[in-house]
């Protein structure tokens, strides 16, 4: 009974030592990008983005390993400007699987910075975990001199490891900051120093391995998001038309005119509508093609029912959403329906 006893508490005893170095497991997911990009010499003015693999990405980092657990995969490799509906859908999908059914603690996904902003959001309403999802991308190819993609890679995995992180939503990790999906912003167009959080600031910051929160998202997402996409194979068209001085109304007219389900003006000031323009907009909204205003200033609220009267008009006021992130909300919401006040209420929560 005591030899029993004895090796009873010796397996014991491995378990816990074992469970105690056991790493998180994380698997980064390559989309492309610049991090992914070649410049045919050191300087990064001229390169062509999604050139290298994700192995090539994993190699040029080997500190990761001492974080977690890494693997990774290639979704596809493409220069962001040409990310889309279909490989949204296919992330979106792959993400969830790898969370909630393959054991993964955190999935970290290197991408291109120019639609950075829009991939984490469409994201952040639809992964279906609390654990920690982060993007991570690079203003300088991967053979440029002083290329920041490595540091971002390894600071999104000691994100994605962090218990700090889970339940924040998704982020961004570039420049050492952390940024949330709702808010971040790409505001420079070759720094490195391009990401911003808005109005709200960052959300939190890497420093030597270690994820540091500052503060919480206040908005529903991910797990508290209603909207699911893992039956949804196409989704409704929503496109965006820009506000000037003496806009043209043909933009507007040609969404109308191609059957699209959704138009978000990107207006001047407080998401004002150019008069030619406003008067398409209410033919389309009352042929049922729901009309969302936005701003094309980059901080600052689109305001319910304040120069525009959009419980007249059934509009939906963005609120704090600039154009293409109200596009990705409109998108989804017109999944759920085409009650302009119950999607004015999503824009509210989300």
């Amino acid at each position: 009974m005591k030899l029993i006893k004895l090796f009873a508490t010796l397996a014991l005893t491995l378990a816990v030592c074992l469970s105690l170095e056991a790493k998180p497991k994380i698997r980064i997911i390559a989309t492309g990008g610049t991090i992914a990009g070649v410049s045919s010499t050191s300087a990064s003015s001229a390169y062509t983005a999604g050139q290298v693999g994700i192995q090539t990405l994993l190699d040029a980092v080997p500190q990761i390993l001492n974080l977690a657990e890494v693997d990774g995969e290639q979704l596809v490799n493409i220069g962001s400007q040409d990310m889309n509906d279909e490989v949204w859908l296919k992330l979106a999908k792959r993400v969830n699987q790898l969370l909630n059914e393959e054991g993964y603690d955190g999935v970290v996904i290197t991408h291109g910075t120019d639609t950075m902003e829009e991939t984490a959001y469409f994201l952040n309403l639809t992964v279906k975990s609390d654990k920690p999802v982060v993007l991570a991308g690079s203003m300088r190819p991967s053979n440029a001199i002083s290329a920041d993609g490595p540091a971002n890679l390894y600071n999104a995995v000691a994100a994605a490891v962090s218990p700090a992180c889970k339940g924040m939503g998704v982020l961004c990790c570039m420049n050492n900051q952390l940024l949330d999906a709702k808010t971040v912003i790409k505001t420079h167009t070759i720094d490195c120093d391009t990401f911003e959080g808005g109005p709200s600031g960052i959300i939190g910051y890497v420093y030597n391995g270690e994820a540091y929160i500052l503060q919480t998202p206040n908005n529903k997402h991910t797990v508290n998001s209603i909207f699911d996409v893992s039956k949804i194979t196409k989704f409704p068209k929503v496109g965006i038309v820009y506000g000037y001085a003496n806009a043209s109304p043909l933009p507007m007219q040609a969404f109308v005119d191609a059957n699209f389900d959704g138009i978000v003006l990107a207006g001047v000031g407080d998401g004002n509508f150019y008069k030619d323009v406003f008067e398409v907009a209410v033919k389309a909204q009352n042929q049922g093609i729901q009309i969302v205003r936005s701003s094309r200033c980059p901080t600052g609220p689109t305001c319910l029912n304040s120069e525009v009267d959009d419980e007249k008009y059934h509009f939906v006021a963005s609120l704090s959403h600039n154009p293409q992130k109200a596009r990705i909300l409109l998108m989804l919401a017109l999944t759920k329906t085409h009650d302009w006040q119950e999607i004015q209420q999503f824009f509210k929560e989300y």
